[in-house]
């Protein structure tokens, strides 16, 4: 029996840090962040430090989870190469049972390349496997119905077509269900409210969460209110550095984020904070403790190369790097 089974992708990451000489920061109103990083056309750019890593928003997760002493699965499609060979050797490293990885003989695994530059970084994908989850062969139904919960994650691609079934197959098994959800997923629109009424977690940004509303991004509260009341359980909504939002159905919790002692990378930072929240909600702490237990995981891997490295074990201390300053109040207030 899993405690958890981590659904979604898993990657094969490049870390490329350049010199700050290297790149310029051009503020663009084109690039959808209104910023973007510029390197000189036709030159060979210096790379004083490459990292290979593993990603992957299952991996990234199902890591969290097998380090705070769940035992935990992981569901995703990786293609027969080297690749792929690396993403099985990180899981089972880290103590995650691997016998739910599909391999794929047409498609290459998942590959990111991330480049770190003047305080930014700027991802390239190639997808892969990790969109194909459902194509070549069905979804072991049987075997995910021995586990308590599901934390499912962004499903791109053909993959989104497991999205509702796997829903409705959690449901009915009585399968408890974390939502962490991706484009795809938010693309539904309408149809996404009927989802929201089974899950037990709902974690998502403020961008994503506007967007899924339709509230403007500017109105923090009318989001969150909005979203606690279409949603069955748990909800947090978070929002980078200024912290996150969250409701149990009774109290609403809100903080900043914890001061980390190193600063590297923030690639897998929120998946890390989502995870850590779901596992602490599994070992049975409270919510606020479970939040402090997130915002310690997310600042770990803040000071690491890798999405999934610096993550908290279960036998750190949860105020390793400090105590969140959590405000309460009365949800709805």
């Amino acid at each position: 029996m899993y405690d958890v089974i981590t659904i979604g992708s898993a990657t094969r990451d490049v870390f490329l840090r350049t010199k700050e000489e290297e790149v310029r920061v051009i503020k663009d109103k084109n690039f959808k962040t209104g910023e973007g990083l510029c390197f000189s056309a036709g030159s060979k750019i210096d790379v004083p430090e490459i990292n290979f890593r593993t990603g992957g928003s299952a991996l990234n997760t199902a890591v969290t989870f097998a380090n705070q002493g769940l035992t935990a699965g992981i569901l995703c499609k990786v293609g027969k190469d080297s690749r792929g060979d690396s993403i099985i050797a990180r899981v089972k490293e880290a103590g995650v049972d691997t016998s739910l990885v599909l391999r794929d003989e047409k498609y290459f695994t998942a590959y990111s390349m991330i480049i770190v530059a003047a305080k930014s970084r700027t991802i390239f994908v190639h997808r892969g496997a990790t969109e194909h989850l459902c194509c070549d062969e069905p979804l072991p139904y049987e075997k995910l119905k021995d586990t308590k919960w599901f934390y499912i994650t962004n499903l791109g691609g053909e993959s989104a077509k497991n999205f509702l079934p796997l829903i409705d197959f959690a449901y009915k098994n009585s399968i408890k269900i974390a939502l962490n959800p991706g484009k795809a997923q938010l693309k539904l629109g309408e149809e996404l409210k009927p989802v929201l009424e089974k899950l037990d977690f709902l974690i998502l940004n403020q961008e994503e969460a506007s967007y899924l509303t339709g509230i403007a991004f500017s109105k923090k509260d009318e989001i969150f209110k909005t979203l606690d009341a279409w949603t069955k359980g748990f909800v947090i909504m978070t929002n980078g550095p200024e912290g996150f939002t969250a409701c149990d159905n009774s109290t609403q919790y809100s903080a900043g984020i914890l001061k980390e002692p190193r600063y590297v990378d923030r690639t897998g930072a929120g998946d890390a904070f989502g995870s850590g929240v779901v596992a602490g909600i599994i070992k049975g702490m409270s919510l606020d403790e479970a939040l402090q237990l997130a915002s310690a995981n997310a600042t770990g891997v803040l000071g690491e190369w890798g999405a999934n490295h610096g993550l908290l074990s279960k036998d750190d201390d949860i105020y390793k790097f400090g105590k969140l300053k959590i405000s309460q109040k009365t949800c709805h207030e």
